[in-house]
């Protein structure tokens, strides 16, 4: 497997997947189909420690990265991810610099951060931990959530801490948040993300997108975002499933 944080700060265009479902098949399934990588959603999906263990190893059997999105910002839900042998994480509502600062720490093993050291899957259940603790600083990809108006406000600060690697927007929580939903809603939404986005490419930060279509991907790509999750799996399941119906239905 490729080194995916290389990737990821190039930055090269990169489409993946959020995996709700909390069970090992579901991502093995879409791992097959060859995408980037993987984000199982621990923020709003029932994902356990050991379920997430289960579904980093069914993403691995294709070779597909996984990272994982946290529940928060406790260093236990970050080092639990890690530990499980995700490639990486991604913390949402970071609204300051320090809770940007505090994800980088929980990321990174001492003297850069304050991850403890143990026996978990990801280096080898105490077997490989010299190796892991010579690499993983290097290669742990930590994304963030811009989806406050505390993350817009303070964006040139945020965008700005070292071992930050993608600043990911939320369009749904920020768009909520700064009271800018539906059609009305738009241009102030728009505002927001352009703002964003400028502010962190200026820094040398990628830039990450929830597209709930694929069709939505060209017009983010021109505004210089590069790492995309499309949709997720329950919702690309009922979209099938439903289709699949309606086309039988027209021959009834």
């Amino acid at each position: 497997m490729t080194d995916f944080r290389s990737r990821c700060i190039a930055p090269e265009p990169l489409a993946g997947l959020f995996c709700a479902i909390p069970h090992p098949t579901g991502v093995e399934i879409c791992a097959a189909t060859g995408p980037d990588f993987l984000c199982l959603d621990g923020e709003h999906a029932p994902i356990d420690r050991e379920r997430a263990e289960e579904m980093i190893r069914a993403a691995q059997l294709h070779r597909v990265p996984v990272i994982m999105r946290v529940p928060g910002h406790l260093p236990d839900s970050i080092a639990g991810a890690l530990d499980s042998g995700a490639d990486g994480v991604l913390v949402p509502r970071v609204s300051t610099a320090d809770e940007a600062r505090a994800a980088v720490a929980a990321t990174r093993y001492p003297p850069v951060g304050v991850r403890g050291v143990g026996p978990g899957r990801a280096a080898g259940f105490g077997y490989r931990i010299p190796d892991y603790l010579a690499t993983a600083n290097s290669r742990i990809l930590l994304a963030i959530q811009a989806e406050t108006p505390g993350a817009l406000e303070n964006i040139e600060e945020i965008s700005t801490v070292e071992g930050v690697d993608v600043i990911f927007i939320g369009p749904g929580d920020l768009g909520v948040t700064l009271g800018a939903l539906g059609p009305e809603g738009r241009p102030k939404l728009m505002a927001a993300i352009t703002r964003i986005t400028k502010v962190s490419r200026a820094a040398g930060k990628a830039v990450g997108m929830f597209c709930a279509s694929p069709d939505e991907v060209q017009g983010w790509r021109e505004l210089g975002i590069t790492f995309f999750l499309i949709g997720n799996d329950a919702r690309h399941l009922a979209d099938a499933a439903g289709a699949a119906v309606a086309r039988a239905r027209e021959g009834f």
